[in-house]
């Protein structure tokens, strides 16, 4: 008999100390997709290929109203009106994907209408109770399993180039921001704590409702995320890793949007083994920490003053002209960037688009470009994810023994097949190598 509770509990103490599997695949699905035009609009059913590859669908975005602090619809006539009723259209694909878990995500840096709302909010707890049970009312009504934080908090400033164009930035230091943009950061981090906990207390009446904060691109997490406090109250945190450098941003040059370390001479803290460290060192578990994988691309028009090589950091004239199918400057979907790649089917005598340049280290990322030249064609330096670095990214994951990974989003990558015929490479890539 004792050699049989030996037996036992070191089975448990096994049990206890085994890694937990990772393989989280969060897809996110930007709703102002359904309103574009031509081969950009994504319809709810064009999701369906997709679906099998993710464990979590996210619905992007609502947002929160500037005089009640009540969570609401961002396009109500889309969201919930009877003739779309989108929400309702997303969760129904759970009666085909039972496993699949559907979140609302709320903020995600589009809701604009007073973003100083988001942390008013945080300042007042009457404010947060009419949040979070607005909230789950919400969530509750729609068929929601639960609640995504992407909350807009104030972002680091980007840091100004000090020497000659094509230099490295001067004197970089050690800290993640240099100039202060929130005087109140200390009650905004006990604010979210404190919704964060009120918010996992009200999901949990309900049955198996889920609770996820990401953090947005630019937000210093160690400011305004309090680890230890919130970490055992959210199922899972969803880091996006990227756009550190963008063309709104950082106009004048180019550079990485998404290293995995940090490429030499750069900021050691913009890259995702930083923002995965800063959570494990903190004590988060790594099974909750998933990693954010963009698939549209950050663009920049290059000019006379670009170096030939296109070696990032590069000089640059702000962003790259607007695609034919998403229609924004300084951004590209991924099947946008891959029409435009250098590939053996262009005429002879026909001038290239973009070279692609690989990373052999698997460190830092691809990227693209194009010269400006004589002919009126202007330059252009593209910085992206495709299926090898969504690989790469996946396999770091794995790695690290983390949660998962997450696609941001699903209307960017190639949806309908133009690039080679299979839909939804990038997120495919991802998955395959978890």
């Amino acid at each position: 008999m004792r050699a049989l509770i030996a037996f036992v509990a070191a089975l448990a103490v096994v049990a206890a100390n085994a890694p937990v599997p990772t393989g989280k695949v969060i897809c996110y699905y930007d709703s102002k997709s359904y309103v574009r035009e031509s081969q950009a609009r994504m319809l709810p059913l064009d999701l369906d290929p997709a679906l099998s590859f993710c464990s979590h669908l996210v619905y992007g975005y609502s947002g929160v109203h500037p005089d009640t602090y009540k969570m609401v619809p961002l396009n109500e006539n889309l969201d919930v009106d009877r003739s779309h009723a989108n929400y309702r259209a997303i969760t129904n694909f759970k009666s085909k994907y039972p496993g699949m878990k559907v979140l609302l995500s709320v903020g995600g840096d589009v809701d604009t209408e007073d973003p100083q709302k988001y942390n008013l909010l945080l300042e007042s707890p009457q404010a947060r109770t009419a949040f979070v049970n607005s909230g789950v009312l919400l969530a509750e009504q729609h068929g929601f399993d639960g609640i995504d934080l992407a909350w807009q908090f104030p972002k680091i400033k980007p840091k100004k180039i000090r020497s000659t164009w094509g230099s490295i930035w001067h004197g970089i230091k050690k800290t993640f921001a240099t100039t202060p943009v929130d005087d109140k950061e200390p009650e905004h981090r006990e604010g979210f704590t404190a919704l964060v906990r009120e918010m996992k207390q009200a999901l949990s009446l309900k049955p198996n409702m889920q609770l996820a904060v990401t953090i947005l691109p630019n937000v210093n997490a160690s400011i305004y995320i309090d680890v230890p406090a919130i970490i055992n109250h959210v199922d899972y945190v969803n880091l996006e890793a990227f756009d550190y450098y963008t063309p709104e941003r950082n106009p004048k040059e180019a550079d990485y949007t998404a290293p995995v370390y940090t490429p030499q001479n750069r900021n050691e803290h913009q890259n995702a083994n930083a923002a995965v460290s800063y959570f494990l060192q903190a004590g988060a578990p790594s099974y909750k920490i998933v990693l954010g994988i963009s698939t549209l691309a950050r663009t920049w028009k290059l000019d006379s003053e670009s170096e030939i090589s296109g070696v990032p950091p590069i000089h640059t004239d702000g962003p790259g002209e607007a695609g034919p199918y998403t229609k924004i400057e300084g951004i590209l979907s991924y099947p946008e960037v891959c029409a435009k790649l250098i590939n053996p089917n262009h005429q002879k005598g026909m001038r290239p688009h973009l070279r692609k340049v690989t990373d052999p280290s698997k460190r830092f990322g691809t990227y693209a470009f194009r010269l400006p030249d004589d002919s009126g064609e202007g330059g252009l330096w593209v910085s992206y994810e495709d299926p090898d670095t969504a690989g790469q990214k996946a396999a770091f994951v794995k790695s690290k023994n983390l949660g998962g990974v997450s696609i941001v989003d699903l209307s960017m990558d190639d949806f309908r097949g133009l690039c080679t015929g299979d839909k939804y490479p990038i997120l495919r890539a991802a998955k395959y190598r978890l």
